[in-house]
């Protein structure tokens, strides 16, 4: 219970190391002041860039092509926007921790931005926001924005707002 006397849930999710919750909105918790947290280390590489253009059918010169690349509106090639969203579930672990359930599944997003393209070879990082959770059937959903970006950029790469849910 929290100091209300309200119940809190059993799960619960914390920033990684930490034993004090995220922020909450929920029926039953008390919320807590905000926090977030960052996670640094992965870098775009054109292996990677390659390897989600065969998957995705997306060889778009900007992305493949380092040559013509070279000469277009970003005078190199970048990652796609994707492999830089797919990359939050890299630095996630390295930020939050849930306990007191069984597994985590992606739920959906509930919006996607790409302020600056991701030269290929660049080194990222992440930060997070945990700004509601929310009690499902089974378990809880968590909505986080994280904003992924670029070593000496001056504006975020990416920014996704994400849905999780975290069942018993």
């Amino acid at each position: 219970m929290d100091l209300t006397g309200r119940q809190i849930p059993k799960a619960s999710v914390h920033a990684h190391g930490s034993n004090r919750p995220r922020r909450h909105r929920t029926p039953c918790a008390a919320p807590p002041a905000p926090t977030s947290a960052t996670a640094t280390g992965s870098r775009s590489t054109r292996p990677a860039s390659t390897c989600l253009a065969d998957a995705t059918g997306d060889h778009q010169w900007i992305h493949v092509d380092p040559e013509r690349a070279a000469d277009g509106p970003f005078g190199t090639t970048i990652a796609h926007g994707y492999l830089t969203v797919s990359l939050t579930n890299l630095f996630l672990p390295q930020i939050v921790e849930v306990r007191g359930v069984s597994m985590g599944v992606n739920y959906g997003v509930n919006k996607i931005r790409f302020p600056a393209p991701v030269p290929v070879g660049s080194r990222l990082r992440a930060g997070a926001e945990l700004t509601a959770v929310d009690e499902v059937h089974g378990g809880v959903q968590t909505t986080m924005t994280i904003t992924v970006e670029i070593e000496g950029g001056d504006r975020p790469a990416c920014i996704v707002e994400s849905i999780s849910r975290w069942l018993d």
